[in-house]
């Protein structure tokens, strides 16, 4: 079915004007309540009255009705300017403090970051905003998912995005529990991997399992691991690998912590591969509402002192931007 949603200016004036007279049911104070001259008032219902072929308004020097064309006119045209006035004072409200929902697409090996110490600091400073945390190990179009940015690691970004940066660069790391390597020994070369048992990682979008990626120097390297457990979840693959199920892969600041008390050992240090870091992307500045502007500032401009005091730093990296960066 073809809509037809052009209304000329003439109308749409008239409209508002015969609105203004039916519910004062006089000229004179529709003329002030609309900051015209009376006269200018009645020329532009006439001119509405003229383009629907009926009277709405049956006029006499002492009073103003309406016709049975009038009470119709009035009885569907008042909801629907009234829904859309509400309509223009909900987007204006966009324009003003920030509010609203903030969607975010992240993968599942970010949401330690978001989650502390970005979110809460955020959310003390901006309460009217309310965050939805969308985990999505895929690269997931943004603009067409309806998110408002996206959070990905520095090389999977698109250039025509634009990007604040959230942490420093860092490494992608192997790394197994005490218990696990003393009864299968370390991997001495990338190649060696293929004798352990490694926690596997498949990618909920595509399905497939990612290969490990190792570097040294000019080489690098991309191995098709073995092992008995596949998650599609970091947190899970961690709590596996503290328990001795076999090695894992991933970024170093998630498991710094662990592997400064000993939980953990990493292995293939000197392959460990280098990562720009995570950003933040999104579309346009122009196109960036109230809630998406205060949550970039807040990273721009880096994290209050009262607020950075509770941060907890045992992922290793500091989601704090200086004010210089671009």
């Amino acid at each position: 079915m073809k809509h037809n949603f052009t209304i000329t200016r003439r109308r749409l004036d008239g409209v508002l004007a015969f609105l203004c007279v039916a519910e004062r049911r006089s000229f004179r104070a529709a003329a002030a309540a609309l900051g015209v001259s009376p006269s200018a008032l009645s020329q532009t219902i006439k001119a509405l009255e003229q383009d629907l072929g009926v009277a709405l308004l049956a006029r006499t020097t002492r009073s103003v009705n309406l016709t049975e064309a009038g009470s119709l006119f009035l009885e569907q045209a008042r909801p629907a300017i009234e829904a859309l006035q509400a309509s223009f004072a909900s987007i204006e409200a966009y324009g003003g403090a920030p509010s609203g929902l903030l969607r975010l697409n992240a993968s599942r090996g970010v949401l330690p970051f978001l989650l502390d110490p970005i979110l809460q600091g955020f959310r003390q400073i901006h309460p009217q905003v309310k965050i939805e945390l969308f985990a999505d190990d895929g690269f997931a179009d943004i603009v067409e998912g309806g998110f408002d940015a996206g959070i990905r690691l520095g090389e999977l970004l698109r250039p025509d995005m634009i990007a604040l940066r959230l942490t420093p660069p860092f490494r992608f790391a192997v790394v197994g529990a005490p218990d696990y390597l003393a009864r299968h020994g370390k991997p001495r070369t990338p190649e060696q991997l293929r004798r352990h048992d490694c926690i596997r990682f498949r990618h909920a979008t595509s399905g497939t399992i990612y290969r490990w990626e190792l570097e040294k120097g000019e080489r690098q390297f991309e191995i098709d691991v073995d092992g008995s457990l596949i998650v599609n979840d970091t947190a899970l693959m961690l709590a596996a690998a503290l328990r001795g199920a076999g090695l894992a892969y991933t970024a170093e600041p998630l498991v710094a912590d662990h592997l400064r008390q000993g939980r953990l050992v990493g292995v293939l240090e000197e392959y460990w591969p280098a990562s720009p870091g995570l950003f933040l992307y999104y579309p346009s500045r122009t196109q960036a509402l109230p809630k998406l502007r205060a949550f970039v500032d807040f990273i721009r401009h880096g994290i209050p002192e009262d607020v950075a005091a509770g941060w907890d730093e045992s992922h290793g990296v500091r989601m704090r931007v200086p004010a210089n960066e671009p």
